[in-house]
């Protein structure tokens, strides 16, 4: 974290802290921090029996940041109103009044996501005021973001990521520098949600909205051994999201510690948005009783699982990575599930999905000269063109595309991609259908979470490929390699099939219980 940002960050937790002080209240001791792994259910529980209110919760979150976020650089800033807005909601319950189903739940947002009078600055610094840019915030909220505070949610604050999301690894590129790992700080985050995932895992919130593009959501829950979901493109609106392929490939989802509280996240965030018109595909595939609907711990009996192999990615796993899948299998088997040993071998698909690559981000330009527009017209920046000349720099991710950049309004050409995806999608239906298959099963990584201060990136066994194919992904903490850093399985399937998939990630995740939560250290 360089200093500008440091300071800017303890000067308004100091004002957090003073507001607490001058309450009369003391600010508790880092190893007894009351709600560490609370579950959305227990959490309200507790509310509704009058064990604790949203504003004693919020300020035991907001301590426990003070003590730990000097040391993991989670967040880029802080919502001061955190606890106003915390006291409204003990005001509204107290007055009997009916509340949304994450009333009082703290959660983080993305720094990519649009919040209402919170700066946006992309991770990158000609757009941080901390780091003298340009400040940009946007005067309406992100949809997902306006449903999450219609469902009562108590953002606490924005989480540090890449410069423009960039990085499947790390978030070394942001102005706010690194973000470290919550189970240990030698391990990369994962990225580019990478202070989302740090937040929610280091028990710094309840929930987290991370995105992705290429692995920006399994891969930092993956690292950080936490549950992510990664939807089918279309079902959550992208709407006022910095966007890489926002017309092809971004898509917005939950991080939590557990199945459950995912799933009730993605119930709030999901669904048609007449902000973002890719949306009304959702309709008619939205399950009628939510996505909490099929969570059981009997979801794996007599399911068809088909498993990694190089007719998926030829590309073999660490000799670790195996054995923890050997018994991954075993335990998917112990519950009930029939498993296909590589299902794709025969298809083209390995072949054909290597010799497609990552393609997807051909409309970045025009997908940024919408953000941008969105922003409304007190925004400094409100072009592609403007953003270039006001911040005397082109981001290296649109020099790849510098014949958009004549005509940045002009709708691009995604005939190439879409051929792909067609095709992708129906190799991958075929493998599915043929087989009878209920789901897949992998390992996340082919190879263990690599160290913050090489140069190795994330191996993910299913990035582009589930993102050109635009299907849901689960990931579900399976263990831990020698070293500690965690091991995790992903589950994927056909387009909108959310609902199977997390009753499956559930049920293993009952039957196995792997995740642990991190033991934090203080910065000395």
């Amino acid at each position: 974290m360089n200093l500008r940002s440091l300071f800017f960050k303890r000067v308004v937790f100091m004002s957090l802290l003073t507001g607490l002080l001058m309450s009369g209240l003391t600010v508790s001791a880092a190893e007894s921090f009351s709600y560490e792994e609370i579950t959305v259910k227990d959490l309200q529980q507790g509310y509704e029996e009058g064990a604790y209110t949203a504003e004693e919760v919020v300020q035991s979150y907001l301590d426990r940041i003070e003590i730990y976020e000097p040391n993991y650089n989670a967040f880029t800033m802080m919502n001061s109103e955190a606890l106003a807005e915390a006291r409204e909601i003990d005001r509204r319950r107290a007055a009997g009044e009916e509340l949304g189903p994450l009333a009082g739940v703290p959660i983080v947002i993305k720094e990519a996501v649009d919040v209402a009078g919170f700066p946006s600055t992309f991770g990158w610094a000609p757009l941080s005021k901390e780091s003298g840019g340009i400040e940009i915030i946007p005067e309406k909220d992100a949809p997902v973001v306006a449903r999450l505070k219609a469902a009562g949610a108590i953002i606490l604050g924005k989480t540090n990521i890449p410069a423009f999301s960039a990085d499947g690894t790390r978030a070394s590129t942001s102005w706010a520098g690194d973000t470290y790992n919550a189970v240990d700080r030698k391990l990369v985050p994962g990225a580019s949600s990478s202070g989302t995932a740090m937040a929610v895992s280091g028990n710094f919130a309840v929930l987290g909205i991370a995105e992705e593009t290429g692995g920006s959501i399994q891969n930092p829950a993956a690292a950080q051994a936490l549950v992510g979901i990664k939807p089918t493109f279309g079902l959550v609106p992208n709407a006022g999201v910095v966007p890489l392929g926002g017309s092809t490939r971004d898509v917005i989802g939950p991080h939590a510690r557990t199945v459950r509280d995912a799933a009730l996240m993605l119930d709030v965030i999901a669904g048609y948005s007449a902000e973002d018109p890719k949306t009304v595909a959702s309709i008619g595939n939205i399950p009628r009783n939510g996505y909490t609907s099929k969570l059981s711990t009997l979801a794996l009996k007599n399911k068809r699982i088909g498993l990694y192999g190089p007719g998926w990615l030829d590309q073999e796993m660490s000799k670790e990575t195996q054995a923890l899948y050997d018994r991954a299998v075993k335990e998917l088997e112990s519950q009930g599930a029939v498993v296909v040993t590589d299902p794709f071998a025969g298809s083209e698909f390995a072949a054909y999905a290597k010799e497609v690559g990552s393609l997807g981000l051909e409309s970045l330009i025009y997908d940024m000269e919408q953000y941008l527009e969105r922003l409304g017209p007190d925004s400094p920046i409100q072009s592609v063109t403007e953003l270039i000349a006001k911040t005397g720099e082109t981001p290296s991710l649109f020099e790849r595309y510098k014949e958009s950049l004549e005509n940045p309004d002009e709708i691009p050409d995604l005939s190439t991609y879409a051929a792909a995806r067609t095709k992708l999608l129906r190799i991958f239906n075929d493998v599915m259908d043929n087989n009878d298959l209920d789901a897949l099963v992998f390992p996340q990584m082919y190879e263990e979470t690599p160290l913050l201060d090489g140069e190795e990136r994330i191996y993910d066994t299913t990035v582009p490929e589930i993102n050109i194919l635009g299907v849901p992904l689960i990931t579900v903490p399976a263990g831990y390699y020698d070293s500690g850093a965690p091991f995790s399985l992903a589950f994927l399937g056909k387009l909108w099939s959310e609902a199977d998939l997390l009753g499956m990630a559930f049920d293993y995740e009952r039957a196995t219980q792997y995740r642990v939560a991190p033991t934090l250290v203080v910065k000395p």
